[in-house]
């Protein structure tokens, strides 16, 4: 492996901060205020306002994502960034009204769906080769961006008439850099109910965003009503448009559908680009896995497209991601409420006190990965075992993400096909991964492109 590569992580704070060093440190890039402490340790307990406790232990995690979840709602902070754009949406809700949300959606995402959108996965990263032929250096996540958004409207809309990419892609890093940042005032006592700042200036992308998905469902119902009100596409909006609560009969109201569908659009497509830039650039870095890549990607594809059946033959590619997720998760931290008594990692947790859950931590945590910070997709090796709370990129239990599977198959076409016809280089500025709702490089992931015959 490359010795001296290590790939590039945030920032680090060994001093304990004060309320308002947090507070900027949070603004500036909420994995900053991981404490170091966090990144050795089972658990770290403190202070702001509040009482908080970090954890970075496997079986805690279980405790609070399995065992006793429902004593761990969302924290009011992260619902708080997350509800101008998606409301009580399947991510946002607990109890119930999540259930029967995640019943509707679950259908979608069943093995054989998504297999049978393969053949869309194929073909955008077929127009993704054709971009970067054209070019010797390139921004690869707004490429990869573009080519999962095509795939993410096929799913949840079957096509994507109704959306301007770039419009609707400019809106989400608006709504991430103004409503998906703390706020000072988080820290400073102010209640919860006087509005931030972000949420004010966020009122444009939100608009931008809803208008779009609005229009998608509006056509739906149009279309729905020609079919005597059976859906023509059985895609996820016409499982949405169907769903009911078992129990109280609810149908989703036109908020509800459009805080889903906006919901599902963002995060199937924002992740899975995510992780293929993160993956390219750490083989940029490392030649002789970009190496070992491409040669099991020639071997299996040939110079075609990969397509659903190839993957299980590419295990370094599925490796290679793995590990990329594991030193960049689509989602760094979450936040949890505490609502009674409990013990973890021996501690006493109280109600009210604030449970930090920094995934970016736990994935490079010195008591449960050897040479932590280094990119090594050996650890994904087939038949590696390790506990299952150790590596949480698409979280674990109940609120596992639906769309797991749809994400990998998604992220493996495109990155085996991709590294079958290109080498890649690391070309400045170099990344810093900073998170707001997801952890993005900044400014970008720029490389050099390089086409091979």
């Amino acid at each position: 492996m490359s010795e001296t590569f290590i790939p590039v992580a945030a920032p680090v704070h060994k001093r304990r901060l004060s309320r308002l060093a947090i507070a900027l440190a949070a603004r500036r890039n909420v994995l900053e205020i991981i404490p170091a402490l966090s990144y050795r340790q089972p658990i770290v307990t403190g202070e702001v306002l509040r009482r908080w406790h970090m954890l970075a232990d496997p079986a805690a995690y279980k405790r609070v994502m399995l065992d006793n979840l429902s004593n761990y709602p969302k924290s009011e902070i992260m619902r708080r960034m997350l509800r101008p754009a998606i409301g009580e949406s399947l991510f946002n809700a607990d109890g119930a009204e999540w259930k029967w949300q995640r019943q509707a959606v679950a259908p979608v995402f069943t093995h054989r769906n998504v297999v049978a959108l393969a053949p869309a996965m194929s073909a955008t990263a077929a127009r993704a080769v054709a971009r970067l032929s054209k070019v010797t250096r390139a921004e690869l996540v707004s490429e990869m961006l573009t080519a999962t958004f095509d795939v993410i409207c096929d799913v949840a809309l079957s096509g994507r008439e109704h959306f301007d990419q770039h419009a609707f892609g400019d809106a989400i890093t608006r709504y991430f850099q103004t409503a998906g940042r703390t706020s000072l005032l988080d820290f400073l006592g102010v209640p919860e109910w006087f509005p931030r700042p972000g949420e004010l200036i966020a009122g444009a992308a939100v608009r931008t965003m809803h208008g779009m998905v609005g229009e998608a469902i509006a056509a739906r119902r149009q279309q729905s009503a020609v079919h005597d009100g059976r859906g023509p596409a059985d895609d996820l909006l016409d499982s949405m448009l169907a769903a009911e609560d078992p129990e109280t009969g609810r149908r989703m109201s036109p908020a509800d559908l459009v805080n889903n569908m906006q919901f599902f659009i963002v995060a199937g497509h924002e992740t899975t680009a995510l992780a293929i830039s993160w993956a390219l650039y750490l083989l940029a870095n490392s030649p002789e896995h970009q190496e070992r890549a491409r040669a099991e990607a020639r071997e299996q594809l040939g110079g075609r497209l990969a397509g659903a059946d190839d993957l299980a033959a590419m295990p370094f590619i599925n490796q290679v991601l793995e590990e990329s997720m594991r030193l960049y998760p689509p989602v760094g931290l979450l936040a949890r409420h505490v609502l009674a008594r409990d013990e973890l990692c021996g501690r006493t947790i109280n109600p009210n006190d604030i449970l930090f859950l920094p995934i970016w931590a736990l994935h490079r945590h010195e008591m449960l990965w050897e040479r932590p910070e280094h990119f090594d997709p050996e650890r994904f090796t087939p038949g590696t075992i390790r506990d299952r709370y150790q590596y949480l990129p698409f979280g674990a239990g109940p609120r596992v993400c639906v769309g797991a599977n749809f994400a990998m198959m998604q992220a493996g076409i495109i990155l085996s096909t991709l590294i079958q016809n290109f080498r890649f280089a690391q070309n400045r500025p170099l990344p810093q991964p900073v998170m707001t709702m997801t952890v993005r490089p900044e400014p970008g992931i720029f490389l050099s492109v390089e086409k091979l015959n």
